[in-house]
């Protein structure tokens, strides 16, 4: 990238694509090899083995035809829209929200959120906005799970940035101050963002807020305003999504449990993308989102701002009767059966007690922020 191109798109990097870009990089998408190999495998999982050299072309074709009307990132966005209705149709028993009436779509928000689901938890932010006509966010996704260049395109057409993670040293001191830069730049030209409150899953049910993220936000304004101006000016409204039972569950409580016994846990090299298919197709039962209020007041350090954004998560977050059984409070014959049999999919010991407590901690932190612990 020349200069002159930095000077022009200083985001260009890292930035989802624009409307003028999306034909370019959709039509790239139908003639990469991989990404139609990828999709004909996901259609077909058994065939495309012994098949796939017959099954390619026409899955081509299909994506061509299907494609063929998309000419900006609204028009993707629908497409993604017809494929969410479908998968919550499938997935989930019912798909509830809170708190959205108070949002002005004309005003923009840095939606803070726990984070459970790789995909699922941002889709489903956008799925209630776009149900109450609103527009959707941008989402903010760790550059560790966009390894393969097609996966980069679908997820940036889907007003996705990226988050350089595996940057070090002064590279990323300076992709940090770029991406406090652009969220901060996103704000105040009308986009609303979605992020996760901390790098990486909330395995064992604990949401926590990273404030090391928090400081990330004020890098790029620390010079220009003090850390509580920064905040108000980013208008952060704390976000609390909760399944009723996550897909991911028991290979969450089987990593945990290798880093309990053994100290280390040796992740696959597909395994992020294993799990956000798990996560799209698995079971989830009740899902909830919960939006918190538009965070004001004196904030003097991160860390005051993260306990507050973590308040509101906790005392938002929808308590599932999963949850409430988890943690030894009552609930009916049917749902402790369910929640049971659930359990029962991992073996007994720790595996099974580390998924009871990740299901237990929403309801213990909760009832904390009540001061009922």
């Amino acid at each position: 990238m020349s200069e002159q191109d930095l000077v022009n798109d200083p985001y260009q990097a890292i930035r989802p694509y624009r409307d003028d870009e999306v034909g370019e990089v959709l039509t790239g998408l139908i003639y990469n090899d991989e990404f139609v190999r990828a999709i004909t495998h996901y259609q077909f999982p058994r065939l495309s083995e012994w098949m796939g050299w017959v099954l390619r072309p026409i899955v081509r074709i299909a994506l061509a035809a299907r494609i063929g009307d998309v000419s900006d990132v609204h028009d993707f966005q629908k497409l993604v829209a017809d494929y969410m209705a479908k998968m919550i149709s499938r997935t989930t028993t019912r798909m509830t929200c809170s708190g959205i009436e108070q949002f002005d779509d004309e005003e923009a928000y840095l939606f803070v959120s726990n984070h459970r689901d790789i995909a699922m938890d941002p889709a489903f932010v956008n799925w209630v906005r776009y149900q109450y006509g609103m527009s959707t966010v941008r989402i903010a996704i760790g550059d560790n799970l966009l390894r393969k260049p097609y996966v980069s395109d679908l997820m940036r057409l889907n007003k996705s940035f990226i988050v350089n993670r595996s940057a070090r040293g002064r590279e990323m001191m300076t992709a940090l101050t770029q991406l406090s830069s652009y969220i901060d730049h996103s704000i105040q030209n009308g986009h609303s963002i979605w992020i996760a409150q901390r790098e990486g899953r909330a395995k064992d049910g604990n949401d926590r807020t990273d404030p090391a993220l928090l400081k990330m936000f004020y890098m790029s304004q620390r010079k220009q305003r003090s850390f509580s101006e920064a905040v108000e000016r980013l208008n952060i409204v704390p976000v609390s999504i909760s399944y009723e039972y996550d897909p991911c569950d028991a290979s969450k409580a089987r990593e945990l449990a290798a880093k309990a016994t053994s100290g280390a846990y040796e992740k696959q090299e597909f395994e992020d993308i294993d799990s956000i298919v798990k996560g799209i197709t698995g079971n989830k039962g009740h899902v909830h989102v919960a939006f918190g209020s538009p965070i004001r007041g004196q904030f003097d350090t991160p860390e005051d701002l993260a306990l507050e954004i973590d308040r509101q998560i906790y005392l938002n977050y929808h308590l599932h009767p999963s949850n409430l059984a988890a943690a030894g409070e009552e609930v009916s014959a049917e749902d402790q059966a369910q929640f049971d049999s659930h359990l029962a999919q991992v073996e007994e010991g720790p595996e099974r007690e580390i998924m009871k407590q990740m299901y237990a901690n929403p309801v213990f932190n909760r009832r904390r922020m009540e001061g009922n612990l």
